[in-house]
């Protein structure tokens, strides 16, 4: 992965940005990497994990729109819990004895 732009907010330059927007991309991610220059977008991804990590990630979960919907810092070897979105159907399903 390249650096492919840059991330803005209301025109300011936050950080040079990388975008992940393979199976394969999503799945390396920052594996084997010592750290990141700026910031990585998983497009799509409804969890994240930092297991192999050598450093604690700072992840902002994101609507299409890319809205901030939440942020965590996640140290190594941690993984997030899917993120519920607007309109996510769920269901409640009874253990059988």
């Amino acid at each position: 992965m390249a650096t492919t732009g840059w991330l803005l907010r209301d025109g300011e330059v936050l950080a040079a940005l990388e975008v992940a927007s393979t199976f394969a991309e999503r799945s390396r991610g920052l594996l084997g990497r010592p750290g990141i220059a700026g910031a990585l977008l998983l497009r799509p991804a409804r969890s994240v994990h930092s297991m192999g990590m050598q450093f604690p990630l700072d992840v902002a979960f994101c609507d299409r729109e890319l809205i901030v919907k939440r942020t965590v810092c996640l140290p190594p070897g941690r993984v997030t819990r899917p993120t519920l979105r607007p309109g996510d159907q769920l269901e409640v399903r009874e253990v059988e004895e």
